[in-house]
């Protein structure tokens, strides 16, 4: 005797009679909601490189900026580091959480830029590892039997720490900038600000600009990628403030009965993240908070795109060569 057949039953949002039927809405909303679940599902990356000579506080910044041990200093050990006689790149990479949300966080250190006596062509070994990420995921990308979703080493980042001289950008800076902004988003930023009076951080701040603007160097945020006039406006602010200065510092200090992350000099507390005292929180904000995924989009449709039609353009006129050069011997 056949079993008798057990009718599917749909979900309870299919079931449910809402109390009142608003035949104008469609649901096209919900996207956000499946876009949001699949997001977090997916987690996130986000690839940050660091440069600049040593004693600037890269390391420290970069805990600062995740209130977690990030920096490759953190992870190897905090013994005395010689200074390597030739720009090593060295990454290290860690997975975030905050409030369910997932990111796999990598910091990439380029130990040996601007120590050396002679530190021509320095920027030639960050550009490599830069072009090399983006011809990393070109190959997965090509791949007939590619992954379903390809791991993503691009840089999406660079922050340029700028020594605190208080006079102008160094020649060195300035042909890092020059070359790299074409290649990767720069945000620049001085370094150990608070060895500057506001009048000298100021002066600076606008003495760089100018050297910018002078050489051509487009950091971001990038005044031709803005979007729509908000956009504009918002970028705009953020293009008055560049480059930003910061202070680090991943310790704590009771001020005024609050607990916050701060420098204890004889003269008080450098609260890192009061504005008033520095433009850590500016920064902060700009990488995580308002422009991250714009920041990764930028990385993947401006520069890895411009790097993608260059080499397809090279690999093709390579095999337009071969073809003919086989053409001409089969003639001949």
């Amino acid at each position: 005797m056949a079993e008798p057949v057990v009718p599917e039953v749909p979900p309870a949002s299919w079931t449910e009679k809402p109390s009142v039927v608003d035949f104008s809405y469609v649901g096209i909303d919900a996207i956000l909601e499946q876009m949001r679940r699949k997001a977090m599902k997916q987690g996130f990356e986000l690839n940050i490189m660091v440069v600049g000579q040593s004693g600037l506080g890269k390391s420290t910044l970069m805990n600062t900026l995740f209130k977690s041990k990030v920096s490759r200093k953190s992870v190897m050990g905090t013994g005395e580091e010689r200074i390597p006689k030739t720009i090593e790149i060295k990454s290290v990479s860690h997975d975030i959480e905050e409030k369910g949300v997932r990111m796999k966080l990598t910091v990439i250190d380029t130990p040996g830029f601007g120590d050396q006596i002679n530190n021509e062509n320095c920027w030639q070994p960050i550009m490599k590892f830069i072009n090399d990420q983006y011809e990393q995921y070109l190959q997965e990308e090509i791949n007939i039997d590619r992954k379903k979703r390809i791991p993503d080493s691009r840089v999406h980042c660079c922050i340029y720490f700028i020594p605190p001289t208080g006079h102008s950008l160094r020649p060195l800076d300035v042909e890092f900038m020059r070359r790299l902004s074409k290649v990767v988003n720069i945000v620049p930023v001085i370094a150990k600000a608070d060895t500057l009076t506001l009048e000298e951080r100021d002066f600076f701040k606008k003495k760089i600009r100018e050297d910018l603007r002078a050489n051509g160097i487009d950091v971001y945020p990038q005044k031709e990628f803005d979007e729509d006039a908000e956009d504009r406006m918002i970028n705009e602010k953020i293009r008055e403030m560049i480059p930003f200065a910061v202070v680090g510092s991943d310790l704590e200090y009771q001020v005024n009965g609050r607990r916050l992350l701060g420098r204890k000099t004889k003269w008080g507390t450098i609260e890192v993240e009061n504005i008033a005292h520095c433009e850590f929180a500016y920064l902060r904000d700009l990488l995580i908070r308002t422009h991250m995924q714009n920041i990764k989009d930028i990385t993947s449709s401006i520069h890895y795109e411009m790097y993608r039609v260059r080499r397809l353009n090279e690999n093709n006129t390579h095999a337009n060569n071969v073809a003919d050069h086989h053409l001409t011997s089969h003639e001949m």
